[in-house]
């Protein structure tokens, strides 16, 4: 499958016209959709809805168009890393982060490493354990920080000394806003927002001493950002680590810890036995002198 195609293709999609896309492209109108066709035919599945003015995407479309942007953003990521072999110390790290007390560290470690090797740029990516672990198996990314735990098997790691507490995100105007801490008896009964992840839940509804279906959960979060809005319109209870809430904080909304505390630690991680950029491998140096010494 020639890339060039599949870049022709994304460019038919995000225009939704191929006569545009043509002009973009610098080909023929002809040319583009007989390239079209043929690739629909090598895939065997159809990918566009033709109407007189506009071209629109098929489901399998879609799917492909999905795939086809992983593929194209790898392909320029291992052009770069290939280029930056032949420069001593430059390029590109790319990281994925999750909300929370790390991310304030994250700047000044990134100043630290950049007063050191100023050619080298970076590519940060916020979301989810599960989104950054995702990304970091396929290669998207280099580094990834997670909340604990993490599959010891599958990656190279170094435990970061930054510790979360875990509690329930309010209003201010809550009758359990002015509690020091939340007790399992206090949040029961109450329109739960968790984060989305499964394995998190479970440990959520262990703690509670209920089956993880026995919550009574109103919504999920990837990223706290949205849930907080929730809280506001009294929707809900979010439940999360206290460092995605400081980073963001509302005069609107409060962070009350569990009693007992529930705290958990962070990692950054990278895959094993995968070969690195130089930029890359030296901030992993980087990372391991700063906190193994």
């Amino acid at each position: 499958m020639d890339i060039r195609v599949l870049k022709y293709f994304l460019t038919v999609a995000n225009v939704g016209n191929i006569t545009k896309a043509a002009e973009i492209l610098h080909i023929t109108q002809p040319t583009l959709s007989r390239q079209l066709m043929d690739l629909e035919e090598e895939l065997g599945s159809r990918l566009f809805i033709r109407g007189k003015r506009q071209i629109t995407l098929t489901d399998s479309g879609l799917l492909f168009q999905q795939r086809v942007k992983e593929i194209i953003s790898l392909l320029d990521k291992t052009e770069r890393d290939l280029a930056e072999q032949k420069d001593l110390i430059g390029g590109v790290v790319s990281i994925g982060c999750v909300e929370s007390a790390v991310s304030r560290a994250l700047p000044e470690l990134l100043e630290e490493f950049s007063n050191r090797h100023p050619r080298v740029q970076y590519e940060l990516y916020s979301a989810d354990g599960d989104d950054i672990r995702e990304k970091l198996d396929r290669g998207n990314i280099d580094i990834g920080i997670f909340l604990e735990p993490i599959e010891a098997a599958k990656y190279e790691y170094i435990r970061l000394p930054y510790e979360e507490k875990w509690g329930i995100l309010m209003r201010r105007d809550d009758p359990l806003a002015q509690k020091k801490s939340i007790g399992i008896e206090d949040i029961l009964d109450l329109p739960l927002i968790p984060p989305r992840r499964t394995i998190v839940q479970n440990e959520i509804a262990s703690w509670l001493g209920v089956e993880n279906h026995s919550l009574s959960i109103f919504a999920s979060h990837n990223l706290l950002t949205n849930a907080m809005l929730l809280v506001e319109r009294k929707l809900g209870y979010a439940i999360c680590v206290s460092g995605s809430y400081t980073i963001r904080e509302s005069s609107r909304t409060c962070f009350v810890p569990f009693e007992p505390e529930r705290t958990t630690s962070h990692v950054l991680a990278w895959k094993k036995n995968k070969i690195f950029s130089s930029a890359t491998a030296h901030f992993i140096q980087f990372i391991k002198d700063t906190y193994q010494t």
